[in-house]
């Protein structure tokens, strides 16, 4: 994404937006679930199927998935005034190629308000790689 045409609080944002995202990632692959609860607004949105909305329930939800014991193999991280998007490989134990990761974050008030995301398995051959 281009800086043409924005002005520098929205340039401001869009990177404070990337470096939240990058952290968040950098603590929970720390094993540091409970970092989400600073990140996340308290009426938190979740659009994903099965996963709760609200912070603290989401927090709790993921805290016992398989996927607090993935390793997340971040790719990159875009981002603008209102949202961020990351890209990565989520390697759960037991399964080596693992899934290929597009989380959608949006964020208010500098708190990450609703997340979104595409899931897709890593198939055995994949002539021009997904990451």
């Amino acid at each position: 994404m281009g800086c043409e045409g924005l002005g520098m609080d929205e340039i401001a944002q869009a990177s404070r937006n990337k470096q939240v995202v990058e952290r968040s990632y950098e603590e929970f692959s720390k094993g540091n679930i409970e970092y989400l609860r600073a990140v996340l607004k308290e009426d938190f949105v979740e659009h994903s199927p099965g996963n709760p909305s609200g912070r603290d329930a989401f927090v709790e939800f993921i805290a016992g998935s398989p996927v607090a014991e993935a390793r997340i193999d971040l790719k990159r991280v875009v981002a603008d005034a209102r949202y961020a998007v990351a890209h990565y490989r989520m390697t759960p134990p037991g399964d080596e190629r693992g899934v290929a990761v597009v989380d959608l974050w949006r964020f208010e008030d500098g708190l990450i308000a609703e997340h979104w995301d595409v899931v897709q398995p890593v198939p055995e051959d994949v002539p021009n790689g997904m990451f």
